[in-house]
């Protein structure tokens, strides 16, 4: 694992053995934090399985946090699943997702972001139907993707 002294980190299990050639650090969330967290922002606490509330009701945990510095400047990558995605009749397609991504920055990422004293230039969020591997792609699933830049604990829309 390879640490940044630069900045301060969430203490975890590394899972970068998926992901060095991208310059990615992968923060596994500890259950115990996720938990605090809610019932801290939210007085819906977590539901079973530590699912996130998201304005649309759909099922959403988080799957990981990663640290990457590939972009030339941190961004902060937060991989959500999110099982009914897609674009298929009776699945939640983009524009409901898209405003859950808003929310899930807005109501999780700026929380970690100053818990870790982080910096970041961007901060991700991403949804996939199914778990994968971060820099490998699956034809059979869907993901969305959300770009924000923070100012003054907000997260501004910066569309990829």
């Amino acid at each position: 694992m390879r640490r940044l002294t630069r900045y301060k980190h969430a203490p975890a299990e590394s899972h970068a053995h998926a992901i060095p050639e991208r310059g990615a650090h992968l923060w596994v969330w500890d259950r115990a934090f996720v938990l605090a967290f809610l019932a801290w922002t939210s007085p819906a606490i977590a539901q079973p399985e530590n699912l996130l509330p998201v304005p649309s009701g759909q099922p959403v945990h988080l799957s990981d946090v990663l640290l990457d510095n590939n972009p030339g400047e941190l961004w902060v990558r937060f991989r959500f699943i999110a099982p009914k995605i897609g674009s298929d009749v009776g699945r939640i397609g983009y524009d409901v997702a898209s405003v859950d991504m808003e929310h899930l920055c807005q109501t999780l990422a700026v929380a970690y972001v100053a818990k870790y004293e982080l910096d970041p230039a961007r901060v991700v969020i991403s949804l996939s139907d199914r778990p994968l591997e971060f820099g490998r792609s699956s034809p059979d699933a869907t993901q969305y993707f959300e770009a924000y830049r923070l100012e003054q604990s907000q997260c501004i829309w910066e569309g990829l």
